[in-house]
């Protein structure tokens, strides 16, 4: 796991390090958390839903990117109609097949996220949410063919490495999905949705809202976390120290791909990488201190990868849905769109967090 410094001035120290032991582990028991950040459990559970309830951090699920056979994901530039791309933003983000939104500076008005079940299931979805959309004039599809590594990966520095030790044993074991495994059954569907909404959901909630026994509740969940559903827990962009956000569009020489996606991940800056298939073979996300950085940090790139060429780059000036999350302007998470990628396109309404 790589770590990123870390410069927020409206966190304290336990919000910090509550919020890095729940990136290491998004549903450790508060009695492992308080232990390791040297709390009581209560203070930490109580602290934690204060960030919640403010939407400040939040822990989601989604499924699982690294898998093709579990979503396949297209990065979808959207040119929209002058002066109202942030219109056609909110009415992308309510679709649940959405994944993230951003508005963005630059040769496109919007990057889109699309997750589908395979690459017919995307076609489709690409065609009914486009055509005839108000306000869009053109878009332009990315089919991702592998990710090398997403933004679940990025950390606060606030643990030492003892603490962080602690927390990465007590993780559940994960393995590829097996094969020969059968579609998303309903219950799948409902704990998916559910801890989209609250993924440290305790599993008596779950089985109350899924209207299933604790028991398969407990084993489906199981069985969902090792192979088909990741956890993330997340953060208002502007408390990270990292307030700018920026996508790069690059290319590099196929047999170079593996080994430049490995010197990416060790880019502090880097939080997502995507190998795609269109003009361009890298489809890279980073944040940024500050405006400055954009060319700066390209120029580092170039020193660091000289067989790398960024061929464009667009400025976020806002992320309108991120993973799910409907973000405020402040980043601040305000409602949430469960994701569903294995479903058609439907008119989607947020359910307030």
């Amino acid at each position: 796991m790589h770590t990123q410094d870390f410069a927020a001035h409206d966190l304290d120290e336990l919000d910090r390090g509550l919020i890095h032991a729940l990136q290491i582990h998004p549903r450790a028991p508060w009695t492992l958390v308080g232990d390791v950040l040297g709390v009581n459990p209560v203070t930490a559970a109580r602290r934690w839903h204060r960030l919640q309830e403010a939407g400040l951090a939040w822990v989601t699920a989604y499924p699982r990117l690294s898998d093709s056979r579990i979503v396949v994901t297209g990065i979808v530039e959207v040119d929209a109609e002058p002066g109202v791309g942030e219109d056609v933003a909110e009415a992308l983000a309510a679709d649940p097949s959405v994944a993230n939104v951003k508005v963005t500076a630059g040769s496109r008005d919007l990057v889109i996220a699309l997750q589908a079940s395979d690459l017919g299931e995307l076609s489709q979805l690409s065609t009914l949410l486009f055509r005839g959309a108000p306000g869009v004039r053109a878009t332009r599809t990315h089919v991702t063919t592998a990710l090398p590594f997403e933004g679940s990966r990025w950390r606060l520095r606030a643990l030492d490495a003892t603490q962080c030790a602690r927390l990465q044993e007590a993780l559940p074991p994960t393995e590829p999905l097996p094969s020969g495994t059968t579609g998303w059954d309903p219950l799948d569907v409902r704990l998916l949705e559910l801890l989209s909404v609250d993924g440290r959901m305790a599993i008596s909630d779950l089985a109350e809202h899924a209207d299933a026994p604790l028991t398969t509740v407990r084993r489906r969940l199981r069985t969902l976390l090792c192979s088909r559903v990741s956890l993330r827990c997340d953060l208002a962009r502007p408390l990270s120290g990292w307030p700018l956000s920026a996508v790069y569009f690059a290319s590099v020489p196929a047999e170079r791909l593996e080994e430049t996606s490995r010197a990416l991940a060790g880019v502090r800056e880097v939080r997502s990488c995507a190998i795609t298939a269109g003009p361009h073979n890298l489809v890279i996300d980073v944040w940024l201190r500050a405006s400055g950085d954009v060319h700066a940090f390209e120029a580092h790139l170039s020193r660091r990868l000289p067989r790398l060429t960024i061929e464009d780059r667009s400025v976020v000036l806002r992320t309108v849905k991120h993973m799910g999350r409907l973000l405020d302007r402040d980043g601040h998470s305000v409602g949430i769109v469960p994701l569903r990628p294995f479903a058609a396109p439907a008119a989607g309404s947020a359910t307030a967090t």
